[in-house]
């Protein structure tokens, strides 16, 4: 029995070597794929949310009760982006 055994793993030792080296590259390329991919994602998201007009709108109130006053449920959401009843701010100072 003991034989059998260390004649398997005299087999399997010829084929390890290539068999640990393209599972470690598969690993890597894995892992920058997913960081490219995740990184991806996460600039288009971000193009997104800087096309919601809302912190420069002038029913916008900076208030995390009361966002806004006009569609306080639809503030700073991606809902938002063709907001009709937005309004720039004219004076920074007053609002």
């Amino acid at each position: 029995m003991l034989q059998a055994i260390i004649f398997i793993i005299q087999g399997i030792q010829k084929f390890l070597v290539p068999i640990c080296f393209v599972g470690a590259w598969s690993l890597m390329i894995l892992v920058a794929w997913s960081l490219w991919t995740a990184a991806r994602d996460s600039v288009a998201t971000a193009k997104q949310m800087h096309q919601i007009p809302c912190p420069g709108c002038q029913f916008f109130t900076d208030d995390y009760r009361l966002k806004c006053t006009v569609h306080p449920s639809v503030a700073n959401t991606e809902e938002a982006i063709n907001c009709m009843d937005y309004q720039p701010k004219t004076n920074p100072y007053l609002y």
